[in-house]
């Protein structure tokens, strides 16, 4: 006699339970490695810096010093640059009194007068740069002004020299000479009153 089976279908019960199964198992098994190895979830924290901008600030200040210069020191200064002015103007004449009798404008005796009347101014200018001169209390200013003083005689001398190159039998080497030294030394005299102005004032 057949046993009749009342549920056709047993796999229906089964499968549910032995997937229970596998799920019970496995939970327990992850709680039990979790709790004896210690196991602790940490979140990983990504560290941020923070940079801090500096802003640097210029000092744009600045500070001056005003050097006030003693009235005897200013009114040297001030006799030299009309000295410079002077030699320029004594340069301008011996060029021109030399030109004239070079280019034939004149005739020998006005030459003559010319370049005697440049050695008197000459002679004069000599007196003008000697005295009074500087003061004494400045070493440097007096170094200077000899200085001062051995060109201005040499230039009084270099215009003794044309006229004696003028009244010569020479083609003109001596006077040529003559005014070449006179150049040199007037130019010599500039710059060193220009040197002596330029460090007062930039002091």
């Amino acid at each position: 006699m057949e046993t009749f089976n009342p549920d056709p279908k047993p796999g229906r019960i089964v499968l549910p339970l032995v997937l229970i199964g596998m799920i019970a198992t496995t939970y327990t098994f992850i709680n039990r490695v979790s709790t004896n190895n210690n196991l602790e979830i940490v979140a990983e924290e990504t560290p941020v810096e923070t940079v801090a901008e500096e802003t640097s600030v210029e000092d744009t200040s600045t500070t001056s010093t005003t050097t006030t210069l003693p009235d005897n020191y200013v009114a040297y200064l001030e006799e030299l640059t009309a000295e410079k002015i002077q030699a320029t103007e004594l340069g301008k004449d011996v060029l021109e009194a030399n030109d004239n009798w070079d280019n034939q404008s004149v005739t020998y005796q006005e030459a003559k007068d010319e370049f005697k009347a440049n050695i008197s101014t000459a002679e004069q200018f000599v007196t003008t740069v000697s005295e009074p001169g500087p003061p004494n209390e400045f070493a440097y200013l007096v170094t200077s002004h000899e200085e001062l003083k051995t060109l201005v005689n040499l230039i009084y001398e270099d215009t003794v020299e044309l006229l004696a190159g003028l009244e010569s039998s020479d083609t003109g080497e001596q006077r040529a000479a003559a005014l070449d030294s006179f150049n040199r030394n007037l130019d010599q005299f500039i710059k060193k009153i220009e040197e002596v102005v330029a460090s007062a004032t930039s002091s």
